[in-house]
């Protein structure tokens, strides 16, 4: 595979994060989020199609675990496991993710090639370690309406998506986020929740490819040390500002 071709939707498209203020501390149980208390699975370590299911226990819909999930948990860290569609469609990704309300997370890829995206609040650096090359943006110019201004931002969903709340399945409330503004990369997304934390999403591209990625092991407002959303160019690597 062309190793220009593998920097992947899983590095581009946690790119956008919303601003906002701190958010109230919020608990929740890890263990009501997977299947079987205390039965932690390696995303790294098991088949896409066997990733075991979650189930929803709270009776709210999936707008309002989203404004919850926004609202509440601060930061956190896990796992993600996706597919792509197209010529990838069986190739699959995983590795781990952390945030911190406003604009920090790591986004890392470590299986079957290692790649990163940091974001230090200010700055979002994409790193290549098999390219040698780390691309920089202004996280200014990343805002916008992508999977990240969801999932890590904290701006309201409703001004840059149309929301429409789907009918539940596979165990988990769904909603459908669809960019106001036309958006080459992204069609629309599903994201399925599970007691208030984002389990899967389905992102249909602008040529009617769909990826999935399914997220776990949440620890929610999770003490992650200042480092984490720290990255240096190691020497020898080509730095490009964009």
């Amino acid at each position: 595979m062309n190793k220009l071709q593998k920097l992947s939707l899983s590095l581009t498209v946690f790119l956008a994060l919303g601003s906002g203020t701190a958010m109230a501390q919020f608990t929740v149980n890890p263990d009501t989020f997977q299947e079987g208390a205390g039965q932690a699975v390696d995303l790294g370590e098991i088949q896409f199609t066997k990733i075991p299911d979650v189930k929803n226990t709270t009776q709210t819909d999936a707008k309002q675990q989203l404004r919850d999930f926004v609202k509440n948990i601060k930061s956190a860290t896990g796992q993600f496991a996706q597919q792509g569609g197209g010529t990838n469609a069986q190739k699959t990704q995983s590795g781990t993710f952390s945030f911190e309300r406003p604009g920090k997370f790591v986004w890392h890829v470590s299986k079957p090639y290692e790649q990163k995206v940091i974001s230090d609040g200010q700055r979002v650096y994409q790193y290549d370690p098999d390219l040698a090359q780390v691309t920089v943006r202004n996280i200014k110019d990343s805002v916008g309406a992508s999977p990240a201004s969801i999932l890590f931002g904290n701006s309201n969903l409703d001004d840059n998506f149309s929301v429409e709340v789907l009918p539940e399945r596979d165990g988990m409330v769904w909603l459908r986020a669809t960019p106001k503004v036309a958006d080459q990369g992204m069609a629309f997304m599903d994201i399925a929740f599970a007691n208030n934390l984002p389990a899967e999403l389905r992102i249909r591209d602008s040529f009617g490819q769909t990826t999935t990625i399914k997220l776990r092991n949440f620890k929610a407002n999770a003490r992650i040390p200042a480092s984490e959303f720290t990255f240096k160019a190691p020497a020898g690597v080509d730095v490009v500002n964009m």
